[in-house]
């Protein structure tokens, strides 16, 4: 099993600002993969408590609960939630109430039954792309279950509590952006469960087919009409993805933060500006948002945002919009649901990048 070694000291320091605990002994981490979209326990919290330093402060309430039990260790290895000697064994190896650690101590924390854990917006029935981290790329196949009408997220999950069947089984899907990186992913599309409605869990399972390894995992979810977005994480986390239902409207309030360039068009015909803002940083990657507003006194039917990187960063993952990179120049167009802007409403875009980004790129935003 492929290990990756942390820095002892670096998760000291993040485990004493947390203030949850004072000593970490940090151990090799195995690191394989889990759950982003939906996202699983382990990944949002991670993404809930990333720090312009590159710590982990957790600030959701269940996050800092499941620290404050299984250590600071349990968000930087997000993507280890595995027993080595499962070999597709499911109840009565992993007992009730520990499927969400997989029966792994190292996570137990990630067992607490609360209802205030970082939560996926869902709309039952709806197809859904699912992403899975490919930390280690292993040959295998990905089960995802869900709970029966009735759960509550205040008791620890049971397997009494999943629906008896999967409704999504995928095997050996293809995947984007390098392994042994927070953005790499495999990725796939499938039918969420139908007939849903409510709070749930959505439980996943990564079968290896080429060791005894398996991957578990909890995401928690609600189908309320939704289409991916997270709530209930900490300012300035807004972790990909979260795409807003297309019928929500865009927000009206003009963006703040770093000007940019004047707008382009002519008044009556349309005009755009484009808003950068970083909102996390941490060693090799970075997050930002992008708000294009509507500038003009016509309605815009479309808009594309680009910049140039100073330091060659790259695009691993971007929600909300379309885009292509060419060397170093960045090109961002609408998503379907977020192209139509009327006059003084604006849309937003996120994405996760590599590199070491420095400053604020210069942005252009056209209109058709």
């Amino acid at each position: 099993m492929k290990r990756l070694r942390r820095i002892a000291v670096l998760g000291a320091v993040a485990a004493l600002t947390a203030g949850v605990i004072t000593v970490v002994n940090p151990s090799p981490a195995a690191a394989h993969g889990a759950a982003m979209a939906p996202g699983s326990r382990t990944y949002l919290c991670w993404r809930d408590g990333l720090s312009q330093t590159g710590q982990i402060i957790p600030q959701n309430p269940a996050c800092s609960a499941a620290v404050a039990q299984s250590g600071a260790n349990s968000l930087y290895n997000w993507f280890s939630v595995l027993r080595s000697d499962a070999g597709g064994r499911t109840t009565g190896f992993i007992s009730d109430g520990q499927l969400c650690s997989g029966g792994n101590s190292s996570f137990s924390g990630f067992n607490l039954a609360r209802n205030d854990w970082p939560l996926t917006h869902l709309t039952a029935g709806a197809n859904f792309n699912f992403k899975y981290s490919n930390w280690a790329h292993h040959p295998g196949t990905f089960y995802f279950y869900v709970t029966r009408d009735g759960f509550s997220p205040t008791r620890a999950l049971a397997w009494g509590d999943l629906e008896s069947t999967p409704f999504l089984t995928v095997t050996n899907p293809p995947q984007n952006g390098a392994v042994g990186t927070n953005e790499g992913h495999y990725y796939f599309s499938g039918r969420l469960p139908s007939g849903k409605s409510g709070r749930h869990i959505i439980y996943s399972r990564w079968v290896r087919s080429d060791s005894q390894e398996n991957f578990f995992g909890c995401s928690d979810v609600v189908f309320d009409g939704g289409n991916g977005e997270v709530t209930g994480l900490g300012p300035g986390s807004n972790p990909p993805p979260t795409n807003p239902p297309p019928t929500n409207p865009p927000p009206t309030n003009p963006p703040t933060g770093n000007p940019t360039n004047p707008p382009t068009g002519n008044p009556g015909t349309g005009a755009c500006t484009a808003t950068y803002r970083s909102t996390g940083s941490w060693s090799g990657g970075f997050q930002a948002e992008v708000t294009v507003r509507n500038s003009g006194t016509a309605a815009l039917s479309g808009w594309t945002a680009r910049w140039t990187w100073a330091n060659g960063e790259t695009i691993g993952s971007l929600w909300n919009g379309t885009h292509t990179q060419s060397g170093s120049t960045v090109t961002v167009r609408n998503a379907g649901h977020n192209g139509s802007l009327a006059p003084g409403a604006s849309a937003s875009f996120g994405f996760v990048g590599s590199g070491n980004t420095s400053g604020t790129p210069t942005l252009t935003c056209t209109s058709p």
